[in-house]
């Protein structure tokens, strides 16, 4: 999955090159000579997919609709998961042995890979986003439909003028003065939650800086040069600093992420820290302030902005098993290049793709500006490509990051992660 290139990847400006659309309409592929047919010469794809309050059931049957149309041969059976995620569901349907034909919102890993079709002699497949960066030993497995941008900061405009905030931090020192701007103004300076969100953030708020410092950090943690928690020390410092000032609120874990994003919808927080989806549900939110945003500070003396926290939006996978071969290739294809459905899913959740053009949201328009001013891409946590820690590493760096909030200290946090990982190489 993962190229031997630095997990310092220059994507945007190369990424008009990668990112062409081929539209296929409905065609592409000679016939489905593998697939297992009903008796009315019916072959049905199962599809299983992430369900947000975004990516709805309904959107999903919507969306490929029109493919069904232009291939009646085929079904495509949207499946929601049954476990806590597709992560969770995969793993318990290949168990079963009732695996699905697609899976989408995973990225493949060495696990993975085994029971993944290789799409790498597939001619469109290498003009998908990410598609160099996300390979596994030279391979591609996982094609996408765009990039999710991952070190945002979203901001209350509204709160930044009362707080006299002039301009939006640049460094991490401006970043603290600017919540104290903010606690002093009445406003929760910084606007998080638990369930996953609590390390999330912090990963995503220090990809930037990170950068620059460990450019290959994922590589380098996996090659044991470094320690993934005693390099991140600092930030972890930093942050334990905030929950004593009240710079995020103390009682955050027992907040809900969707409940975390409608509090700072409704005006009482003023930065909340977030990938590129969140603009999908801002622009459907009724408030009373406009949202800007920011790419996220860096350390003193470096570079800003600063490499830019970057994702696969909507991967897709096809499995190695599936009996519908060639009606999973021909569905897959057309999710990741008909200009239709690739402006669709865009849209729908918040993403971005150089080269298509969309109707944006004024913060969408922010949101690209700040894409196309980065001056790399970088993969954060468990990383992708060859840039990737043990998986789960991103769930056991969110349950340490946690324990700052019940009384562990930084230290105790970057030990907690060290070993984590040291108990996987």
């Amino acid at each position: 999955m993962r190229s031997p290139r630095p997990s310092l990847f220059p994507l945007w400006p190369a990424l008009g090159s990668l990112l062409l659309l081929t539209g296929c309409g409905g065609g592409g592929f000679a016939g489905d000579s593998q697939a297992r047919q009903d008796e009315n010469g019916q072959v049905t794809v199962r599809m299983l997919v992430n369900i947000s309050p975004n990516l709805t059931q309904a959107y999903w049957d919507g969306l490929v609709k029109p493919f069904e149309q232009a291939n009646p041969g085929i079904d495509v059976k949207i499946e929601a998961p049954t476990g806590k995620g597709v992560a969770d569901t995969l793993p318990q349907q290949l168990a079963a042995g009732n695996a699905p034909d697609v899976v989408e919102t995973l990225m493949a890993d060495e696990t993975l890979a085994k029971q993944m079709l290789d799409l790498t002699d597939q001619p469109w497949a290498k003009d998908t986003p990410l598609a160099e960066q996300a390979k596994l030993g030279g391979r591609i497995y996982t094609v996408g439909v765009g990039v999710q941008a991952q070190s945002l900061v979203f901001y209350n405009k509204t709160a930044f003028d009362k707080a006299g905030i002039e301009l939006p931090p640049t460094t991490f020192d401006e970043f603290d003065a600017a919540m104290g701007k903010l606690r002093t103004a009445g406003y929760l300076p910084l606007q998080t939650g638990g369930d996953f969100l609590t390390g999330l953030q912090l990963l995503q708020l220090t990809n930037p800086s990170r950068a620059q410092t460990h450019p290959t950090w994922q590589q380098d943690v996996k090659a044991g040069t470094i320690k993934a928690g005693e390099s991140m020390l600092p930030h972890l410092e930093r942050y334990r600093t905030w929950i004593d000032k009240g710079y995020v609120d103390k009682n955050a874990l027992g907040m809900k992420y969707a409940d975390a994003e409608t509090a700072f919808l409704s005006g009482k927080s003023g930065m909340y820290v977030m990938g590129s989806w969140f603009t999908a549900t801002e622009a459907k939110a009724d408030k009373d302030f406009e949202v800007g945003v920011f790419p996220a500070p860096v350390d003193e003396g470096q570079q800003h902005p600063g490499p830019q926290g970057a994702t696969l939006a909507a991967p897709y996978m096809i499995l190695k098993s599936t009996p519908n071969k060639d009606a999973a290739l021909k569905l897959v294809q057309w999710l990741v290049t008909d200009p239709a459905a690739v402006k669709s899913q865009l849209a729908q959740d918040g993403n971005f793709r150089t080269g298509v053009e969309r109707d944006f949201t004024p913060l969408e328009k922010e949101v690209q500006a700040i894409l196309d001013a980065a001056p790399a891409g970088v993969p954060q946590g468990e990383g992708y490509g060859d840039a990737s820690l043990p998986k789960g590493f991103n769930s056991a760096w969110n349950t340490e990051v946690q324990g700052l909030y019940v009384g562990k200290s930084p230290k105790d946090v970057a030990e907690g992660v060290d070993r984590w990982l040291a108990g996987r190489s």
